[in-house]
């Protein structure tokens, strides 16, 4: 049996989180830059654990992890790990839990704001010395206005907080939580019915098989008109060849999106050509401070993995806990 545990750090996390690794002793780490497949794959044979970020990672690039005992990512999405593969070898795959849910609330926030409010339209006006375009287009007050949030976990909660604060009322969509936890939240059986009674829509499920294309043409001509749609959770939860009819149609107010089916996004890419449509580049969990509480949390994950204190709540294939590997 190795006498030190190896980690593979792909894409860097900070200094703080891997300080965790030094304190702990007994443990080496590599920072892994080159995040293409075949590079990943010509440094897993002896690794015992793998951090990661949002670089892909294909099950063909873990053919040869022998000795793998966890993947830690670097978040709370995993559609970027092959959750198959670990189940088959039984690799718990953990995440972080709520750390990132302040940050990520925040921004979902400024979205909504933004594209009420026309932020950006107003700001490049301005820069162009377009001051008369105060005159031509009128923002969107949120007071009493209704919020869906679709999927009511740890996000979700932090932005109902803030949106009551502007005196929003609040309504939800999660087949998954009990609707007697939240009593103050009027929650839907169906997605349809909850769409067509919100004036904001904002997404916060992950990217699976069940929500896939989820905000579809047909559930976008279920949303009120002059609604706003918000995607701070994943690309491919929105069909944005719809989303950008849509909006070409009149039928929503806009949309804030901070992720895509396709990162970057192409400069030939339809969203880009829609001043209604509020963007930022997948960076809703990364500020200063919440990017150092996201590597610790990785780290940790890691660390209770190797000491077997792992919290099943964290890891997303718990059936990998049941005989280990």
């Amino acid at each position: 049996m190795k006498s030190r545990k190896k980690v593979l750090v792909i894409q860097a996390i900070s200094e703080e989180a891997l300080r965790l690794f030094d304190e702990h002793g007994g443990i080496d780490y590599e920072i892994l830059t080159d995040t293409s497949a075949e590079n990943i794959a010509a440094h897993v044979n002896d690794v015992d654990a793998i951090t990661i970020r949002d670089a892909p990672l294909p099950a063909s690039a873990l053919a040869k992890a022998r000795t793998l005992r966890v993947i830690s990512r670097h978040g709370v999405g995993y559609d970027n790990v092959p959750l198959s593969f670990c189940n088959e070898h039984k690799i718990p795959v953990t995440i972080i839990g709520d750390v990132n849910a302040v940050s990520v609330a925040e921004h979902a926030l400024f979205l909504m704001l933004a594209v009420a409010r026309n932020g950006t339209r107003f700001d490049r006006a301005i820069r162009a010395g377009d001051f008369g375009i105060r005159s031509r287009i009128t923002a969107m007050e949120l007071r009493g206005k209704t919020l869906l949030l679709v999927g009511y976990g740890r996000v979700g909660q932090e932005f109902a907080m803030r949106a009551r604060a502007l005196g929003m009322t609040i309504v939800g969509f999660d087949p998954f939580i009990v609707p007697t936890r939240f009593p103050e939240v009027k929650f839907f059986d169906a997605l349809a019915d909850a769409l067509a009674a919100a004036d904001v829509v904002s997404l916060h499920v992950p990217l699976n098989d069940g929500t896939r294309d989820m905000i579809d043409a047909k559930a976008l001509t279920q949303m009120k008109r002059g609604a706003i749609l918000l995607n701070a959770a994943r690309g491919g939860i929105v069909d944005e060849s719809a989303l950008v009819a849509s909006l070409e149609n009149g039928h929503l107010r806009g949309a804030g999106l901070d992720v895509f089916l396709r990162e970057p996004l192409p400069a030939s890419d339809p969203l880009l050509t829609r001043e209604e449509i509020v963007l930022s580049p997948h960076c809703a969990a990364l500020t200063a401070e919440c990017l150092i509480e996201m590597g610790r949390a990785t780290v940790r994950n890691v660390l209770a993995a190797f000491d077997g204190t792992l919290d099943p709540a964290l890891v997303v294939n718990r059936g990998s806990l049941l005989t280990g590997r």
